[in-house]
């Protein structure tokens, strides 16, 4: 899973799961729900337009569009291995220019987040216990596209991440995963303006794009 802003139980998205994730992007590229959310995206169009990826890791998001023309990206991550990898590659791909980078949980964030044309906070909703305040402040951040990936609401999902809790439990770490309600989701997104245009599903996945010109006048 991609670093998400977690205060308690950050211990695991340390140096090794960067690099790690950083040359798994690099040999096979963006993973399976990542590629449906770009998809998704980029049949909108993103030429131009300015991104705001909330939890994005190591930068897949940003990697990606920045190559498919988007004008300017801003990556927001507590996980500060995290964003030294992506900083790496923004270099090394020669976008360093049009991206910033912010250190830190967006919701306990005291620096200001713009708002931008697109949004995306991909598998970052199961990492976060707060999901009001977060999709609340991301969903409100976003001008026109609101794109997240998160867990469907089927059984066997929960039973997963119930089963990756204990394993956490029991290796002595702090994190934990979050089954939160897709239609809670829905509904913080809607109060912010956005209603749902596009989702597919993988077994585990809800990947779904919000558009805020979807909503009733």
């Amino acid at each position: 899973m991609d670093a998400c802003g977690c205060d308690r139980g950050f211990e695991i998205f340390d140096r090794k799961s960067a690099e790690a994730d950083i040359e798994r992007y690099r040999r096979q590229g963006p993973d399976r729900s990542t590629r449906i959310l770009l998809d998704m995206l980029r049949a909108r169009g993103v030429r131009g337009a300015s991104l705001l990826d909330i939890g994005g890791g190591v930068g897949v998001i940003d990697h990606e569009l920045l190559r498919d023309g988007l004008g300017h990206a801003v990556l927001v991550d507590a996980s500060a291995p995290a964003l030294e990898a992506a900083r790496n590659e923004a270099r090394r791909r020669g976008a360093l220019d049009r991206i910033e980078f912010i250190d830190g949980d967006v919701v306990a964030s005291r620096q200001p987040i713009d708002p931008a044309d697109i949004v995306t906070l991909d598998r970052v909703i199961c990492c976060y216990p707060d999901v009001r305040s977060l999709v609340s402040l991301s969903a409100s951040r976003a001008r026109s596209l609101y794109g997240l990936v998160l867990p469907r609401d089927r059984p066997l999902v929960r039973w997963g991440l119930r089963a990756v809790n204990l394993w956490f439990r029991f290796r002595g770490f702090g994190y934990r995963s979050f089954a939160h309600p897709n239609r809670v989701v829905d509904a913080l997104a809607a109060e912010a303006g956005l209603r749902p245009a596009h989702e597919e599903h993988t077994f585990f996945w809800r990947i779904v794009l919000y558009d805020r010109s979807a909503a009733p006048a």
